[in-house]
């Protein structure tokens, strides 16, 4: 399965690992929920790189006090109208302040990249090799949004604010010019 991550087909260096199979020593893995929360105390001791593929039907909470020592969250799109991993993304990102890769897996599709991206998802397992190349050319056609959102990107308003002094800052230097 193609994984989109930063714009461009990239290679997934994590390893799935089932709840019972032993954890390779030095790779990087993706866990089960369960498995997270059965083993943390041992994942914790872990020298390699460690993910959660989190159901969209579980809390976010739960994960929230793992999270510092996890790398990668992948949330998962069960069906494509269903849409409760937006916003477990937004909660990991916004609130809890996750600053590792969120994956979305599962019913991943082209019409919801964007709002994907806007949520905070920065890696995507896609089905088809095509959707992998409309993914990785989505990411770079848009450049300003309105709202703001979970993955950081300025919003227009700020970016105008940014650019062009205020009126008031204007009229305090005395620039102001009376027609």
């Amino acid at each position: 399965m193609p994984l989109v991550k930063g714009g461009r087909i990239a290679e997934d260096r994590f390893l799935r690992v089932l709840d019972d199979a032993p954890l390779p020593e030095g790779a990087a893995v993706i866990l089960p929920a369960t498995r997270l929360i059965a083993d943390a105390r041992e994942l914790a001791q872990r020298g390699a790189p460690t993910g959660v593929i989190w159901p969209n039907d579980r809390r976010v909470a739960e994960l929230a006090p793992h999270l510092e020592r996890l790398a990668l969250v992948a949330l998962v799109f069960p069906i494509f109208r269903d849409g409760r991993a937006f916003s477990q993304a937004r909660l990991i990102r916004e609130r809890y302040g996750f600053a590792g890769e969120l994956r979305a897996t599962g019913q991943v599709l082209r019409d919801q990249f964007l709002f994907m991206l806007r949520a905070g998802f920065d890696a995507f397992e896609v089905t088809k090799d095509a959707d992998a190349a409309a993914f990785a050319e989505t990411i770079r056609r848009y450049s300003v949004f309105y709202q703001p959102t979970g993955d950081g990107r300025r919003t227009a308003r700020s970016a105008r604010e940014h650019r062009a002094p205020s009126l008031a800052s204007t009229v305090r230097e005395g620039s102001l010019q009376a027609t």
